[in-house]
C-alpha cells in the first residue's frame, strides 16, 4: 500500500503532494512501483496534529481521485461523508485510523458500499496520544480492542472477509510498545484477520537508531522493520518508498 498524504502537515511529507496533480503523478508512479493499492489521504494524524473540517477535507482529496480513474485507491478518513464521495470517485478501502469511533455514520457507508475496510487502533487522539501511552500488555489489549472493534463492523452488517485490522504503530505507542507488537503478531494474526503494518519513515525507527528528536526514521529502517513485519505475518505493507520497499520483500520472498 502506498502512502499519498494530501496535507501540509504530516509527518514525513507534508506538502508534498498538497497540488493534485502532484498527488496524482505520485499515485500512478506507486502503482508502476509495485504497489497494490494507494492510500489517499486529507488529513494528517501525525502526532499533536489538529483534526480538518469535512469540507476542508474534501477540498484535498476530491480533485486527486477525480484524476486517479481505473487506479486502485483506499481512502484514508474517519469521516463519512469523505468516505461516501471517496467511494463514489472509485475508492475499494476505507481506512479508518478511529475504527468506527469518530463517525458514528462511517459503518453504515461501509456496510451500503461492500467495501474493503482496514480498523486501526490508536490510544488517544493524535492531538495527545504520543503524551504518556500506558499498556499492560499491548498486544493482547491491542488485540483485544481490534476483536471488539471488528465484532462492531460485522454487526453493522459489513463482511467480515473484507477487513483488515491495524495495530497503529506508532499511535499511542511507545518504541518498545512499536517492536512487541510487530514481534508478536501472532496475537492479532489469531483474530483471522490480514494484519496491516505501518512502521514506514515512523519517528520510533530514527530515535531507535540514536535520535532522540527524530520526527522521522530513514529509508534503511523501514525497509529493515517491512521485512521482519512481513517475516512476522503482516499481509499488507503501507510505505511512502513503494519501490524500493517492493525490492526488499522481493528479495526476502525468495529465501
Amino acid at each position: 500500500m502506498g502512502v499519498v498524504n494530501v496535507t501540509p502537515d504530516s509527518f514525513s511529507d507534508g506538502g508534498v503532494n498538497f497540488d493534485p496533480d502532484t498527488a496524482a503523478a505520485s499515485a500512478r508512479r506507486m502503482v508502476r512501483d509495485g504497489a497494490l493499492i494507494v492510500d489517499v489521504g486529507g488529513e494528517s494524524t501525525r502526532p499533536g496534529s489538529e483534526g480538518v473540517s469535512v469540507d476542508e477535507e474534501l477540498r484535498r482529496v476530491v480533485p486527486v481521485l477525480e484524476r486517479l480513474p481505473g487506479v486502485p485507491v483506499s481512502i484514508d478518513t474517519a469521516k463519512a461523508e469523505v468516505a461516501r464521495r471517496a467511494l463514489e470517485l472509485g475508492a475499494e478501502l476505507v481506512n479508518d485510523v478511529t475504527a468506527f469511533r469518530g463517525d458514528p455514520q462511517l459503518a453504515g457507508v461501509v456496510a451500503d458500499a461492500n467495501c474493503y475496510l482496514c480498523l486501526m487502533h490508536m490510544q488517544g487522539e493524535p492531538r495527545t496520544m504520543q503524551a504518556a501511552p500506558t499498556y499492560d500488555d499491548v498486544a493482547s489489549e491491542v488485540a483485544a480492542f481490534l476483536e471488539e472493534r471488528l465484532r462492531f463492523a460485522v454487526d453493522a452488517g459489513i463482511d467480515e472477509r473484507m477487513i483488515c485490522l491495524d495495530p497503529g504503530i506508532g499511535f499511542g505507542k511507545t518504541i518498545e510498545q512499536n517492536l512487541e507488537l510487530v514481534a508478536r503478531l501472532d496475537v492479532l494474526l489469531a483474530l483471522g484477520r490480514p494484519v496491516l503494518i505501518g512502521f514506514s519513515r515512523k519517528s520510533s525507527l530514527g530515535r531507535l537508531l540514536g535520535d532522540a528528536g527524530a520526527r522521522t526514521g530513514p529509508l534503511s529502517a523501514s525497509l529493515a522493520a517491512a521485512v521482519v513485519a512481513y517475516e512476522h505475518g503482516a499481509t499488507i505493507l503501507r510505505v511512502h518508498d513503494v519501490r524500493e520497499h517492493v525490492e526488499a520483500l522481493t528479495v526476502a520472498t525468495a529465501f
